[in-house]
């Protein structure tokens, strides 16, 4: 019986741990039913080897943009830099962008203005904005608010880790929330408990790989494949199959990630 079909919706192909073992992590992703791959640009100096990676693999696409860590080397006046790679058919994102007052890397000010060029491209290019926020639901919640009266933008919250107000403020603004192996984790009930709220079909599933491989692989070098452990957890949380969350989630990625040519089995 064939698996159900799967989107990791958020990885890292371009990243060192694949190197030289690419070809082995994709036939294991198909093996696991993990039919459509995202490869997120996290720098401009980086992206020609996101981009390479996507050109690679029919099933492979890819995003353009600045982690928040990254601002304050590259620091954007205007989304022209970003919207100038939108023409390449496999960049079907924008992104990853957002706040990170965890570990704030570059300053609070510069990955804001970050933050609004990456809307800005994501408004003019159609393309979704994926969006990493972390202990900075409040500076997010406004910055996308403010951003939606300018105009409409669609995205995702990547990696969801946050409170239920923020679920219910992206949810309100009409984007997408992604749930990665950290909803497997031991001490993650909290997070359970505000998943559980979000309706199904503005759910997605991610690896965010290599890092967060879910239970029962944390600790090791996370990869595609293993996305179907996440959904496997997120279908006993919203009390459905594995089918019908495959389903829903590959659905909602489809609606969302527009560019990305679907398989005719997928």
């Amino acid at each position: 019986m064939s698996k159900p079909y799967l989107v990791d919706s958020h990885c890292h192909l371009d990243f060192p741990e694949y190197a030289g073992k690419l070809d082995e992590v994709m036939a294991r992703a198909r093996d696991a039913g993990v039919g459509t791959c995202v490869s997120i640009g996290t720098a401009l100096k980086r992206f020609a080897g996101v981009r390479a990676v996507a050109e690679r693999f029919d099933n492979v696409w890819c995003s353009v943009g600045i982690h928040p860590h990254e601002a304050e080397e590259e620091l954007l006046s205007d989304a022209d830099c970003l919207l100038a790679e939108t023409g390449h058919p496999k960049v079907v994102g924008i992104g990853e962008t957002g706040l990170d007052y965890f570990y704030e890397h570059s300053p609070r000010d510069k990955q804001i203005a970050n933050f609004r060029a990456h809307i800005a491209a994501g408004r003019r290019s159609g393309l979704p904005v994926i969006v990493h926020t972390r202990d900075a639901d409040d500076d997010t919640i406004r910055v996308m608010e403010e951003e939606m009266e300018q105009g409409a933008f669609t995205g995702v919250i990547h990696c969801f880790t946050g409170t239920e107000r923020l679920a219910d403020a992206s949810l309100k603004l009409g984007l997408y929330i992604s749930i990665s192996g950290i909803v497997t984790f031991k001490k993650s009930d909290a997070l359970r408990d505000v998943i559980r709220k979000v309706p199904l079909e503005r759910l997605l599933v991610e690896t965010d790989a290599p890092f967060l491989a879910p239970v029962p692989h944390r600790g090791k070098t996370n990869e595609p494949a293993l996305v179907a452990h996440t959904a496997k957890l997120l279908a006993e949380l919203k009390g459905v199959s594995e089918e019908e969350l495959a389903r829903t989630t590959s659905n909602n990625f489809f609606r969302l990630f527009s560019k990305v040519r679907r398989p005719v089995h997928g």
